[in-house]
């Protein structure tokens, strides 16, 4: 669906999101619609895992390349474990960490559409955040929001205002769902895919054991 003129903006309580609040913005995010939500680490950008303008979208919005790794933000570890090969090593690591603010890149299973994949090495990010907004989305959705920070080319730091989120991203996103300020930090990115972890970006998750 084409970005509406002005995106919808929606107040909701930081720790009992509104019902009604959720399962309007649930029902944009499958009629093809790109939202701004709050997550634990900061505000991400986010539409259902099919939809394939919305994955474009948040390319133009954000400046990135086909070698940028998406997040999937799932709801749990059993709904993680649907979409990427998790080994007993890594399991015990990722489980210990989540959720939490952290993102980990795993090889990815046939579950995950082939244009979310990084090209050469078939992996995808995924974390499971702990944030109540989020997760009232993600269990009224029943699947991973396709996901990025939401940080724009011209920034260093990620944008914490639902307000300002709106005055700057309006015409391009379908709705902004404000629950109080949002942190700065994004989440650490972790590579699980090789052979041992590699620190791909530190931000909010402290302290990883492997």
């Amino acid at each position: 669906m084409a970005a509406p003129t002005r995106a919808r903006y929606v107040e909701v309580h930081p720790r009992n999101p509104q019902r009604r609040a959720v399962t309007a913005t649930v029902d944009l995010l499958r009629e093809g619609g790109l939202i701004a939500y709050p997550t634990d680490s900061c505000f991400a950008l986010g539409c259902a895992l099919g939809n394939r303008e919305g994955l474009e979208r948040i390319r133009t919005i954000r400046h990135l390349d086909e070698r940028h790794h998406f997040t999937l933000v799932c709801r749990d570890f059993a709904q993680l474990g649907q979409f990427v090969r998790v080994s007993t090593p890594v399991f015990r690591s990722v489980k210990a960490a989540t959720p939490g603010c952290y993102t980990f890149i795993l090889p990815a299973t046939k579950e995950v559409p082939k244009r979310l994949l990084h090209p050469r090495k078939r992996t995808v990010g995924v974390r499971i955040p702990e944030h109540p907004v989020a997760e009232a989305l993600l269990a009224e959705l029943g699947e991973p929001l396709l996901s990025s920070t939401l940080l724009l080319p011209d920034t260093e730091e990620p944008l914490t205002s639902g307000a300002e989120i709106l005055e700057r991203l309006g015409n391009q996103l379908d709705a902004v769902i404000d629950s109080g300020e949002c942190g700065t930090e994004p989440t650490t990115v972790i590579d699980l895919s090789g052979d041992e972890p590699e620190l791909v970006r530190q931000g909010a998750g402290h302290g990883f054991q492997w």
